[in-house]
């Protein structure tokens, strides 16, 4: 196969960061630990150990299983498989390596896309007796899609297919034909025997009819500068440091271009312009400093920047949005919720955001789009996503890097999922909120109370809507300005389009989330009494308000309690198997860790709860009960 961009000089070694691909059994940890042998980077005391192990362990008969120099867990050893992602550092005559080698199993994808995001290049590693299979496919995406440009096919165990050249050429051609596709700049193939060695690091004399390469030598050829070559600056913020009281500094790595003392540089999200005063390295002062530098900037004039800022020079600000369109790998057992709220980390910044459409799922064997409204483990799609706060961001086919982000589970703290922007939407860019002159505040003062929601919170059967109904009747005698949002009710209009899945009880409640917040604006108390089994979206709805605007109210009754007072007939029906997803029937409920008040309707009256909700609104200073 052709070569590309194997232009680099011999005295340059640079390092390079490799990522090492493909499905289970294929040869990556040993085509891995192969070329650490072959460069010398095993010492004497490592190679005593390897043979030993091999003999344990191994898989090679009496040859060195060179596997066992990545595979480090035990419990990798004895399947034979990679599970955790390996790092491992060496270096040949030309180039320093970082090699991540990463789990062909499927059950492990999620740690092939922590490790291709750190990566320069995909090496993807195939049996030439498979072929490209849909694990491989795979691999190969998601280091597209984490930002990879650069991909080397290593053609493995050509000795068990007798070194057969019609194969080399027909599965070289569909990895090329498959990494064009995803947009790959370099696409290289060697044909290879990771256990024999052959055309790893010295030529093959097996092979006489590849005059190409050896896997090595393109690897120390290849030049992957260009990737930053002509990118403009950007300088994430990761801290602000105070020295002493008349100091500011900024520090952060220059994740793109260059800086130098006296540059005109402005925010990226408030569009401040200031002039570089100090440039620090290691807190020493200098000129100038370039790509992946540790810095600590001072400005010359104050400005109000914190971390998650971005740092870039005038007229190349990144767009700033609160909607984009994104390539996303989902990583987690629980599928994709659109409308749940989790955590998006770009950069040093980290807002909250929530997929608001999944625009179709890309099926990895054919590459052909595919209709979706979720992601299960392991599939990749392309979806919206909104951000609570405007964020600066920039495309992947403009700044790779800068483009990259990570989706966060509020409650679990668990990555569970990457993605890539494609763009960002103009809707996100166009729309500006309109500053009104009459505020909350000044709705609330004329009312004479401080808006808060109460959120009632429990099964069906437990109490809600009726102690809802009584508070507000309440509130209503103390000539309290109030608005009750009730299950059933709002599902007879604003959400009468959605059915009671999983993830349309998300959007039932990110829905009634967002009219809540407008009451709160309108400066009233407002009552919704919702099952909303789900803590992540009361908490999303928590996020929308400020904290004390917020007043979770869990109406607390037992299961069999509920199902026995069965007001509307929906358990029976549930038991018949006429109602489908019946939360505490074969639909979770998730009750308050936390919440500010607990209502138990076993043991107090519906008079005597409601009344405590109008003390706790009296006692935080929402009402006044002397009105």
């Amino acid at each position: 196969m052709a070569t590309e961009r194997l232009t680099r000089s011999p005295a340059d070694k640079s390092l390079l960061r490799l990522f090492i691909g493909g499905s289970v059994d294929d040869g990556k940890s040993t085509l891995g630990g192969r070329l650490m042998y072959e460069c010398g980077a095993v010492a004497d005391d490592q190679l005593s150990a390897l043979s030993r192990d091999s003999a344990r362990y191994g898989t090679t008969g009496d040859a060195l299983d060179f596997a066992l120099l990545v595979d480090g867990l035990e419990d990798e050893r004895q399947q034979g498989i990679t599970i955790d992602v390996a790092y491992r550092y060496f270096a040949s005559a030309r180039r320093s390596f970082i090699v991540a080698d990463t789990p062909g199993h499927e059950s492990y994808t999620r740690n092939v896309a922590t490790g291709a995001s750190n990566s320069d290049v995909a090496l993807i590693v195939v049996s030439a007796r498979k072929g490209l299979l849909a694990q491989t496919r795979r691999h190969i995406a998601i280091a597209r899609l984490v930002g990879v440009r650069h991909f080397v096919l290593a053609l493995n165990k050509m000795d068990l297919v007798k070194w057969d050249s019609d194969s080399y050429q027909a599965i070289g051609e569909a990895f090329r034909s498959l990494a064009t596709h995803l947009g790959a700049e370099t696409v290289v193939s060697v044909p290879i025997s990771a256990r024999l060695g052959d055309n790893v690091t010295t030529p093959s004399a097996n092979m006489p009819w590849y005059d190409g390469p050896t896997l090595l030598a393109c690897l120390e050829s290849l030049d992957v500068r260009a990737d930053h070559a002509g990118v403009t600056l950007r300088l994430p913020v990761q801290s602000v440091l105070r020295p002493d009281a008349d100091t500011r500094l900024y520090a952060g790595t220059i994740a793109s271009g260059s800086l130098h003392r006296g540059d005109r540089v402005q925010i990226a999200i408030s569009g401040a312009t200031t002039t570089i005063e100090r440039l620090l390295i290691a807190g020493t002062d200098a000129e100038a400093a370039s790509l992946g530098e540790a810095v600590a900037v001072a400005f010359a004039n104050h400005l109000d920047v914190g971390r998650g800022d971005i740092i870039v020079l005038p007229g190349q600000r990144p767009d700033i949005t609160d909607q984009i369109s994104a390539h996303l790998i989902w990583m987690s057992e629980q599928r994709l919720l659109p409308g749940r709220a989790y955590l998006l980390k770009i950069g040093t910044r980290t807002v909250s955001a929530t997929v608001t459409n999944v625009k179709h799922r890309i099926a990895v064997d054919t590459l052909e789009h595919e209709a979706a409204r979720t992601l299960e483990l392991n599939e990749i799609g392309v979806c919206t996503i909104a951000t609570v706060v405007p964020v600066a961001v920039d495309a992947a086919v403009n700044h790779p890097d800068g483009a990259r982000f990570i989706l966060i589970d509020r409650f679990s703290n668990e990555t569970i999922a990457a993605g890539t922007i494609d763009f960002a939407l103009r809707r996100g860019t166009n729309v500006a909120l309109q500053a009104l002159t009459v505020t909350k505040q000044v709705r609330a003062a004329l009312k004479r109370q401080k808006p808060c929601i109460l959120w009632f919170t429990g099964l069906s059967g437990a109490g809600k809507s009726t102690i809802a109904n009584l508070v507000e009747s309440k509130l209503a005698a103390l000539h309290c300005h109030t608005y009750l949002l009730d299950g059933d009710n709002i599902r007879h209009g604003l959400n009468k389009d959605l059915g009671f899945t999983t993830g349309d009880r998300v959007e039932n409640i990110r829905r009634v989330g967002e009219a809540a917040k407008l009451f709160i604006d309108a400066g009233m108390i407002v009552l919704c009494s919702f099952i909303s089994p789900f803590r992540a979206e009361r908490a999303a709805v928590r996020g929308l308000v400020e904290t004390y605007e917020f007043i979770e109210i869990f109406v607390s009754a037992p299961l069999d309690v509920c199902e026995g007072r069965d007001p509307k007939g929906l358990y029976a029906k549930s038991r018949a198997g006429q109602l489908p997803n019946f939360t505490g029937i074969d639909s979770p409920y998730e009750p308050p860790e936390a919440a500010e008040l607990v209502l138990d309707t076993t043991t107090e009256g519906a008079e005597r709860l409601a009344q405590r909700v109008i003390d706790l609104l009296a006692a935080r200073g929402n009402i006044e009960e002397s009105y």
